[in-house]
């Protein structure tokens, strides 16, 4: 994956103005992608309680920060599954033990043993998922774990519960606009809802503002120097610079009914 656009090249305005969103962060350099930042993701790691007798099972690892988290617990195992090759490369770099693997394949049907987990967890996935699509990884999550075995996810939630269901359209429609890719956000009550669906029982949680691309939160999860080289390259090519304002742009306008959220579900 490059670390930044070339916009000389012939095509390269057409394909940054189709990329997904989270691909051109990727692309101009920014690491962190989740919605709540490094801060709910580490909230997730601890409240997965991940240690020495577990088997741990990431979905969509993207660029690999969590699972350095996640490894740093000192798992029994852990299995990545990526459907990008590319992704799936980057993750395997920092692996380093036998029991220590990435897949590709979908996190909707793994090929992976039923009952081959303790620790599931996947974040900023299943916002960007059709409502059928939801259902059938968080069945699939249900479907790892034995039971007593936790289920984590760090998306996009609604608020509040009862916010009206022109607004959730509106909000779901501009997202999906300005991120080139299909958003489909719930409210926290509605992804509780999925976790019971599939015999889980959410045993922590937590929310914080959706701020991905506020320079603050920047700064936190980047640090200051890959901070300035992500703002550099924005800087740098102007169609980059127009996608990127327009994601923060619909970000801030729907700052009061848009948080991230983490969950994580005990199965029963």
């Amino acid at each position: 994956m490059p670390p930044v656009l070339e916009t000389r090249q012939s095509g390269e305005h057409a394909r940054t103005a189709k990329m997904p969103g989270h691909w051109l962060l990727a692309r101009l350099g920014k690491k962190v992608l989740r919605p709540g930042g490094m801060e709910l993701t580490r909230k997730l790691i601890d409240a997965l309680g991940i240690g020495a007798a577990d088997d741990v099972i990431e979905f969509a690892p993207g660029l690999g920060i969590t699972a350095k988290l996640a490894l740093e617990r000192g798992p029994k195992s852990y299995i990545g599954v990526e459907r990008d090759e590319a992704a799936a490369h980057i993750v395997r770099e920092n692996l380093g033990g036998c029991d220590q693997e990435c897949i590709v394949s979908s996190a909707d049907d793994t090929g992976l043993p039923g009952h081959s987990a303790t620790v599931v967890y996947g974040e900023a996935m299943l916002t960007m998922q059709s409502p059928e699509q939801k259902r059938r990884i968080m069945s699939e999550a249900a479907r790892l774990l034995r039971p007593g075995g936790h289920y984590g996810i760090h998306e996009i939630a609604l608020s509040p519960d009862d916010l009206d269901g022109a607004v959730r359209d509106r909000i779901a429609r501009e997202l999906s606009g300005a991120i080139r890719h299909r958003v489909v956000p719930l409210t926290k009550t509605g992804w509780i809802g999925h976790f019971e669906l599939f015999g889980m029982e959410v045993c922590a949680e937590a929310i914080s503002p959706m701020r991905l691309l506020e320079p603050r939160r920047l700064i936190q999860d980047e640090g200051i120097g890959r901070a300035l080289r992500f703002a550099w390259n924005v800087a740098r090519h102007p169609e980059a610079r127009k996608r990127v304002m327009a994601m923060r742009r619909v970000f801030r306008k729907f700052q009061d009914h848009m948080v991230a959220i983490m969950l994580v579900g005990r199965k029963r």
